[in-house]
């Protein structure tokens, strides 16, 4: 059985950062990253990303580290092998292969898997995900031949690829279960924003409906809505959400909910085992509250903070996360903690009508949050208040008028 100090899970932006700053730290220590997917590190966030799906930018551009890099930091990249069990008392971790690995410390950064469309005809040809790089690969090759495509869901993948898919000629219907896009992230007026500029790119926007199953062959032909209605298609993209693959860990007596429990330490409850990324549902020292953030730069991040306290340290994860975005002619933005809730005071700044318009979110006197649309300028500044604490009670004349500058509020 093959035994390292540091044994990472996952190969994706946490992972791989996690063992490039235990090298840094440490030239002789034995680390292996185990990653169910057989590529190295690639990036996620150019998936979605229309220059790369039309080829405008050469394709191995996607891959930010080689297993050359492996070999050069004497890491051994365990890549196409799935992690199955655990035995935190032996501090052993299973592998589907049947083999073993022995540990000192491991690292959980397993990310998040694509929520599977259910209904009846979604196993058919022309169903699309986006996660992983094959995924990427099949959408590719799809859209070569697709006229007519229908996206599920009224999020950043959504988005994104009806963005994609008007780009390359392809006909688009947008279905969405909610009154308007992105609720209840958004608000009315920023989901109409959205809503118009999709429109105005040509994509057809249905609201309020729900697909009953997918017509076709082996291959899908239409989709039928609960209402009857009939859409006639050949490409399917569904962004119906993520979840997390626990059941495995749960017999170890790993504390889990919709994620991998964890301090502001990145520590889980199990001596020695640490998590970071997509999987981490951690304690947030500047919300004060348990969050789980899927993202790529706070997935780096926390990678980095864990693999520093596995070496000793103890130092919290303080990080403000922030996602952006652009397409059909706008640009999105969303900083820190955006989730609804009746403790959220929302302070607009601009407005729908003048096409700028962000929503500063406030918990007591404090900023936690913000959705921007066509105000992607101040994100810096949001993010200064929130990870700052700066008592803003006072202050809503300001926070409300679209000019005054924020940097004077923590000046």
């Amino acid at each position: 059985m093959d035994k390292y100090n540091y044994l990472i899970v996952g190969g994706g932006a946490a992972g791989v950062t996690a063992a490039e700053t235990i090298r840094a730290k440490d030239a002789n220590a034995s680390i292996a990253v185990v990653n169910d997917e057989p590529e190295a590190l690639y990036s996620r966030v150019m998936l979605s990303k229309p220059n790369f799906f039309l080829g405008k930018i050469p394709f191995d551009q996607v891959f930010l580290k080689g297993k050359e890099w492996y070999d050069q930091n004497h890491i051994k990249f365990l890549g196409g092998h799935k992690a199955t069990g655990l035995d935190a008392g032996l501090k052993t971790l299973s592998l589907e292969n049947g083999d073993k690995l022995e540990y000192e410390k491991l690292l959980l950064a397993t990310g998040a898997s694509t929520r599977k469309w259910t209904v009846p005809g979604a196993e058919k040809k022309g169903i699309y995900y986006l996660r992983t790089l094959d995924d990427g690969k099949r959408i590719m090759e799809g859209i070569k031949t697709a006229k007519h495509a229908v996206t599920i869901g009224g999020g950043f993948i959504s988005f994104e690829m009806a963005d994609l898919l008007r780009l390359a000629n392809i006909e688009v219907t947008m279905l969405l279960r909610e009154n308007y896009f992105w609720e209840p992230i958004l608000d009315a007026g920023q989901g109409k924003m959205l809503e118009d500029a999709l429109t105005k790119g040509g994509v057809k926007v249905l609201k309020n409906v729900e697909v009953a199953e997918v017509q076709g062959g082996d291959s899908v032909q239409a989709v039928i809505l609960k209402d009857g209605t009939k859409i006639d298609c050949d490409m399917v993209i569904a962004g119906i959400g993520v979840f997390c693959d626990l059941d495995w860990v749960k017999p170890a007596g790993l504390q889990v909910n919709r994620g991998i429990l964890a301090t502001e330490f990145m520590e889980t409850n199990l001596p020695n085992v640490w998590t970071a990324g997509d999987v981490a549902e951690y304690f947030d020292p500047l919300l004060e509250e348990r969050t789980q953030m899927g993202n790529w730069v706070n997935a780096r991040e926390q990678g980095r903070v864990a693999a520093l306290n596995m070496m000793g340290n103890r130092e919290p994860f303080k990080f403000v996360s922030f996602y952006t975005t652009q397409g059909f002619g706008v640009s999105i933005a969303m900083v820190g903690d955006v989730r609804p809730g009746p403790d959220r005071i929302i302070i607009p700044r601009g407005s729908p009508e003048v096409n700028s318009y962000a929503r500063v979110i406030l918990v007591g006197p404090e900023v936690v949050g913000a959705t921007m649309i066509n105000r992607t300028k101040e994100l810096t500044d949001i993010a200064k208040l929130i990870d700052s604490n700066v008592n803003v009670s006072d202050k809503y004349k300001e926070l409300t008028d679209p000019n005054f500058d924020l940097k004077q509020l923590f000046s």
